[in-house]
């Protein structure tokens, strides 16, 4: 790797949520390496408290269900270059026997709060005539229907409808928006979903790498898109899936 490419974002602020854990936290490490100043919000004190120690980065300590905690946090955050909004969270429910209140906490975080936070973000960034970048992180469950993610599948739909509008508005104000949408990637959250051979086989079985994603390499597709190298690429929903979607 290149010097360059080693201080690529010196002199950015990044603001990444859900930084605690899996593909927020390597995004959060990367990004330090990479040269930028990192603002982590979790809602883990304990995760955000073991991140500072070993990257330095500043801390925000929020529960993005809470519309009202969400938005005084991303208030906090500012100014900020860049965004990653990687915050989610799954509950398994058969679709028939998914409840308003799982559909409900589930959207809060996975789309509400995106909204929530990225308009603060904007909002700065505009104020300030200094164009920027922001990543949504999805899931291929945005597109492909997956048993017992009745509402996790529509909040990630959801996610990638949200980005195009943003991408459409904000991109005459020098903001690119745009999604990255991996196939099940390695994180604490999906060990408990996909710990069980006779559910992860099947999944294996459709991706032509044969392996599921690593938050890592998750990390270094949302640096692609924040970095000056994506700087025509604007509401796009760009698949890290070893190649599920072209089966």
């Amino acid at each position: 790797m290149s010097t360059d490419r080693n201080r690529e974002f010196a002199g950015k602020t990044v603001l990444v949520t859900g930084a605690g854990k899996g593909i927020g936290l390597a995004t959060a490490r990367l990004m330090t390496e990479r040269g930028a100043v990192v603002i982590a919000l979790s809602r883990s004190k304990a995760d955000l408290d073991a991140l500072c120690a070993e990257t330095g980065c500043r801390t925000i300590v929020a529960d993005l269900g809470d519309a009202n905690a969400t938005r005084a946090a991303a208030q906090q955050a500012q100014p900020v270059d860049l965004l990653v909004n990687c915050a989610g969270i799954v509950e398994l429910e058969p679709f028939l026997d998914t409840t308003v209140e799982t559909f409900d906490r589930i959207m809060a975080v996975n789309v509400r709060a995106a909204m929530i936070v990225a308009q603060a973000c904007a909002r700065s960034m505009i104020s300030r005539g200094a164009g920027g970048a922001i990543v949504n992180v999805s899931s291929v469950a945005a597109q492909v229907g997956t048993p017992l993610h009745a509402a996790y599948c529509a909040s990630k739909a959801a996610l990638d409808a949200l980005t195009r509008v943003m991408a459409v508005e904000l991109g005459v104000h020098g903001i690119r928006v745009n999604t990255v949408n991996p196939v099940v990637t390695l994180t604490p959250m999906a060990e408990k979903v996909w710990s069980e051979p006779e559910k992860s086989g099947p999944m294996l079985a459709r991706i032509p790498l044969q392996r599921f994603v690593q938050p890592e390499e998750v990390a270094r597709t949302i640096a692609y898109l924040l970095g000056s190298d994506s700087s025509m690429v604007n509401g796009v929903s760009l698949a890290v899936d070893g190649g599920f979607q072209a089966g």
